[in-house]
């Protein structure tokens, strides 16, 4: 299980030095920062409109994960999109304290809110940062207008896969802090909770990723008024990466902006 998990959730070194160096390339959103608790939060600005926070996964970053395959820039379009690196990525801090992960990643994304004087947003994050997602909608239902949730499901709180994060061994030669690793069972939710949620939340998750298995089927079973979006061939990884991925997160977030 905990082999399973370090497989799916960390992305390949190279393939992010790949789409750092493509995004490059492109016109560059603005860059900014703040701070929480004393912990500079870095973040990337384009656009106007209705909000869009996009949240990374672990071990990547807010340019890694939202720039090179353009739903960044697609959504700014029309949106006022607002991709921030978590803490312990990108180029936001990374402290060794526990007290800067798990649940202040969500308040992290309040926080981020309330520095931009933004009221609601659509919230869209994959893997960890879909984790982060659906923890925000059950904690700040007031501050959401949808849910946008990437190559993750239903971290169940009691189950094995929450007790599994915090043992994770380190990543060697990562640059995000093993406690943050470890933190990620506070992101779990009851059935109570799930069931609770009321914004509208789409699933877009790669036909072969594991996550469909261990956290989405479950997600199913609770939530079945959830569109779920298969991306054909598609694993945790490359999922990200599809011209189909992106087209979903845009279409569904369109769908629901006012």
């Amino acid at each position: 299980m905990v082999r399973s998990l370090r497989e799916i959730l960390i992305v390949p070194t190279v393939l992010l030095s790949m789409s750092a160096v493509a995004f490059s390339a492109a016109a560059a959103p603005a860059s900014r920062a703040f701070s929480v608790n004393g912990v500079k939060i870095h973040y990337l600005v384009e656009g106007q409109g209705e909000p869009v926070v996009l949240i990374h996964g672990l071990h990547s970053s807010a340019l890694m994960n939202w720039g090179p395959n353009g739903i960044m820039s697609e959504l700014a379009k029309d949106h006022q999109v607002i991709a921030l690196d978590l803490p312990g990525h990108g180029q936001s801090d990374k402290p060794n304290d526990e007290k800067a992960y798990g649940l202040q990643l969500v308040a992290d994304v309040v926080a981020l809110l309330d520095e931009l004087k933004i009221k609601k947003a659509h919230i869209v994050g994959y893997s960890l940062g879909g984790m982060i997602a659906i923890k925000f909608l059950v904690m700040h239902p007031d501050r959401a207008i949808s849910g946008t949730i990437g190559g993750m499901g239903w971290l169940r709180a009691g189950s094995r896969l929450e007790r599994s994060w915090g043992q994770l061994p380190a990543r060697e030669r990562s640059r995000t802090p093993t406690v943050c690793v470890h933190s990620m069972g506070a992101l779990s939710i009851t059935q109570q909770e799930l069931e609770d949620i009321h914004v509208p939340v789409e699933i877009v998750i790669g036909q072969r990723d594991p996550v469909k298995r261990m956290y989405v089927s479950p997600l199913q079973q609770v939530r079945p008024d959830w569109p779920i979006v298969e991306i054909e061939g598609a694993g945790h990884i490359t999922c990200v990466t599809r011209p189909q991925f992106g087209q979903a997160v845009a279409q569904f977030v369109r769908k629901q902006t006012k």
